[in-house]
C-alpha cells in the first residue's frame, strides 16, 4: 500500500486517517488530512519550515498532541501546512510542517479545526503490514 491520508464524516465533526509503512508515516499522512479539512493542499505552498516536538505516554496520545501542536501553530502564526516531516523515537515525537501564511483569497479556509479528540482514537498496524492513525477533530 501507498502511503495516503483520508477523511471520514463523523456526525457534527470531522474524521481523519492516515496511512503509511511505518508510525511516523502515518502520522504524516494524518497532518496532510487535517489541512484537507481547511483548503486543498494544492494551494498551500512549503515556502516556511516551523519546528514540532511533542510527548505522549502512546502512540494515541502522541498522535493527538501532534495533531493539537499543529493546530497551534496553524492559529498562532496564521500558516497553512502542506509538507511534513516526522520522526518517532519511544514517547517522543520530533517533527518539522512547511507552509505559509494563510491567504484569505486564495486558500479559501472551508473550516476552523478546534482541536484533536479522543473519539475513534487509533494507531495501529494493519494486517497488510501498513500503520494506521486516526482520530475526529473538532471543526
Amino acid at each position: 500500500m501507498t502511503a495516503h491520508w483520508e477523511l471520514f464524516s463523523h456526525e457534527a465533526d470531522m474524521g481523519l486517517r492516515g496511512f503509511g509503512a511505518t508510525p511516523a508515516q502515518a502520522f504524516e499522512q494524518a497532518a496532510l488530512a487535517l489541512t484537507a479539512t481547511i483548503t486543498d493542499l494544492e494551494l498551500v505552498a512549503p515556502h516556511q519550515s516551523v519546528e514540532i516536538e511533542c510527548e505522549g505516554e502512546d502512540r494515541e496520545l502522541l498522535l493527538v498532541d501532534w495533531l493539537n501542536a499543529l493546530i497551534y501553530e496553524m492559529a498562532t502564526r496564521r500558516m497553512l501546512f502542506s509538507r511534513f516531516e516526522v520522526d518517532i523515537a519511544g514517547s517522543r515525537l520530533t517533527g518539522k510542517a512547511w507552509g505559509e501564511a494563510v491567504d484569505r483569497k486564495s486558500h479559501s479556509p472551508a473550516v476552523e479545526v478546534k482541536g484533536a479528540t479522543y473519539t475513534a482514537l487509533r494507531v495501529a498496524q494493519q494486517e497488510n503490514g501498513d500503520w494506521l492513525a486516526q482520530c475526529v477533530i473538532d471543526v
